[in-house]
């Protein structure tokens, strides 16, 4: 019997502290897609790796959540020239590896192969790791009256973790696709998928995301809303 990633000891622990319940699933989620642009989805770039598979399978999410108008809002992280050069953003000193990440470059287009709809799908920009810092995130999903959120996206061990965190900590329920994030190395991104499904989030199949977000109901339609609207059957 297999004993998890770090075997039955610490899964005993861990849920004798009480952690690893299932989150609760609300009827309108959005879909958050966290920085797969060129510079982390290939490998060609210092700062990321071959994830194909994970753009394949975000894709897949995606296509699902058209028919039922799931909103899908995607990040980059982009630096001017200024913040790319000098020493005001902290976290380029410790990684200076992003530096390459300036405004404007291929390095911080989204991943062409994404089926993006530039004009309806919304960006956000970003200078940290979690999608929610410094951005306006949070209250576009609350304008948007989401409940929940599904994050995909790059690096498991970085951004990805960082917005399952915030999002959690701003009051959304968090799925996160096993298949849908990546990383550079196997080892940082079991660790951080074994922390969001025990404190933060749950870690899903893409089968298990796909259907979810396939089976939330369908907005109805103007005209349809207009006549139930005069008939008297909304407040």
């Amino acid at each position: 019997m297999s004993g998890g990633l770090y075997g039955v000891t610490t899964n005993r622990t861990y849920r004798r502290a009480g952690f690893g319940a299932e989150v609760r699933r609300g009827s309108r989620p959005a879909i958050v897609v966290v920085d797969l642009t060129r510079g982390f989805t290939e490998d060609s770039y210092p700062t990321g790796a071959d994830l194909s598979e994970v753009v394949a399978a975000t894709t897949r999410l995606i296509e699902a959540a058209r028919p039922v108008e799931v909103p899908v809002i995607f990040t980059a992280i982009a630096y001017t020239e200024a913040e790319a050069s000098g020493d005001a953003v902290a976290w380029l000193r410790k990684a200076p590896g992003m530096r390459a990440l300036v405004e404007g470059s291929e390095a911080v287009a989204i991943d062409p192969r994404l089926p993006m709809r530039p004009g309806h799908d919304q960006l956000v920009v970003k200078k940290g790791a979690s999608a929610f810092f410094g951005t306006s995130l949070a209250a576009t999903l609350t304008g948007l009256g989401r409940d929940t959120v599904v994050v995909c996206g790059a690096t498991t061990s970085g951004c990805v973790r960082a917005t399952v965190v915030d999002a959690v900590q701003s009051g959304f329920p968090v799925l996160v696709p096993r298949a849908c994030v990546g990383d550079r190395a196997e080892g940082p991104a079991d660790a951080a998928l074994f922390d969001i499904q025990a404190k933060y989030g749950d870690v899903v199949t893409l089968e298990d995301a796909v259907g979810y977000i396939g089976s939330v109901p369908a907005p109805a339609a103007p005209d349809a809303a207009r006549r139930s609207h005069r008939r008297g059957d909304s407040t």
